[in-house]
């Protein structure tokens, strides 16, 4: 292993009748400085400079907490991802974690890693449609957010998806929260996709309106779809 690399038990794919046996051999390591122990079961090998020990970056730490047996449970959403997708100039010092099933809480340097709500199940291959999704269904509440900017965005992400992604995403929507739904249609049917924003509109209520402080001069269809 490279210095500076994090690895957990997982990592060293021990079988579990090893676990005790490789408990104490990693502690012995861990007391001669060979590695250091970042968290419990948590451990990586120390890079030193002219400077001082150069711990492991912060990405390489947090990926830990979102794979589980080498695979996708969790990804990064809130502050964090919109500020990386370039929604957003601020940085926030907490990072919000989506999972289906886990609470994911810990604090990695002076970043606190807070539990998020995801309403599918995480695999590596439909995170960045969750992604796409969460930013609709933050779209009020992203701060420093300009929404003529936001509405393009998310027109070029969906556009350029593939067909079965986006059907994909039209069947993540439902698990969404209705303004999402209302939203992604609006968008769909702009792009001319009419058959699949067809597909979300029985799930709409039509006595209920969505807020999302954007204009017809923004999305022409938003008429349709009880947005305003």
């Amino acid at each position: 292993m490279d210095t500076g690399e994090v690895f957990t038990y997982d990592t060293l794919d021990i079988p579990q009748s090893e676990l005790t046996a490789a408990a104490k051999a990693l502690s012995r390591m861990v007391k001669k400085g060979t590695i250091k122990r970042y968290k419990n079961g948590l451990y990586y090998k120390p890079k030193s400079t002219v400077f001082g020990e150069i711990k492991p970056r912060e990405d390489i730490l947090l990926e830990k907490y979102l794979f589980e047996d080498n695979k996708q449970i969790a990804y990064v959403t809130g502050i964090r991802l919109y500020n990386q997708l370039g929604l957003t100039s601020q940085v926030s010092n907490v990072i919000k974690v989506a999972s289906k099933d886990k609470q994911i809480k810990t604090t990695i340097g002076n970043t606190k890693v807070k539990p998020s709500k995801s309403y599918v199940e995480v695999t590596k291959n439909n995170v960045p449609l969750l992604q796409i999704l969460d930013v609709m269904k933050d779209f009020n509440s992203i701060p420093d957010f300009d929404k003529k900017q936001g509405i393009s965005f998310l027109k070029d992400k969906i556009d350029a998806l593939s067909i079965n992604d986006k059907n994909k995403m039209v069947s993540f929507a439902k698990k969404y929260p209705p303004k999402v739904r209302a939203l992604l249609g609006a968008l769909l049917e702009n792009l001319s996709m009419v058959e699949l924003s067809n597909s979300l509109k029985d799930s709409i209520n039509y006595l209920s309106s969505y807020e999302f402080g954007i204009g017809k001069d923004l999305l022409p269809t938003i008429k349709n779809w009880n947005i305003a």
